[in-house]
């Protein structure tokens, strides 16, 4: 099998910030054998994540997710591997986290929190052109890398 050395960018959410959760997704991240090559805390603005979540701009969750992933700092950062995307996104577990497998960050870490929208510790890249697009938003300072 071909290996196929891919970046996602993984942000840790404000719920996860708050818990004091960053340490442990970071630890999965690495157990899992993927490499941390990008880090940064960041109070992150309207206008970043307008185009973060642009595909979802006038969905009636749109404002909730806003005011939600700008209720405090976010940590992100960008790691490397072999299918890194998709393996990520099998150790994050499905965005409900009640349903979220046990072993997974939502699993074990996250619940539902009866909120407008759904905090659940972490966000993903779901594709390499995301992955792309998404690194380019938060780490415009690695462009061309």
């Amino acid at each position: 099998m071909a290996v196929s050395i891919e970046r996602t960018l993984i942000l840790v959410k404000p719920d996860g910030v708050r818990r004091a959760l960053v340490g442990e997704v970071i630890r999965r991240v690495e157990t899992k054998g993927y490499q941390i090559s990008a880090l940064k805390m960041i109070q992150p603005t309207r206008d970043l994540f307008a185009v973060h979540y642009a595909e979802h701009d006038g969905k009636p969750f749109f404002e909730p997710l806003l005011e939600f992933m700008l209720s405090g700092p976010i940590v992100a950062m960008i790691a490397e591997g072999n299918r890194v995307i998709e393996g990520f996104r099998k150790l994050a577990g499905t965005t409900d986290p009640t349903t979220a497998e046990p072993g997974t960050i939502r699993g074990d870490l996250a619940r539902d929190q009866g909120t407008k929208v759904v905090q659940n510790i972490v966000h993903g890249s779901d594709s390499v052109e995301s992955a792309n697009r998404e690194i380019a938003i938060f780490f415009p300072e690695l462009k061309g890398n």
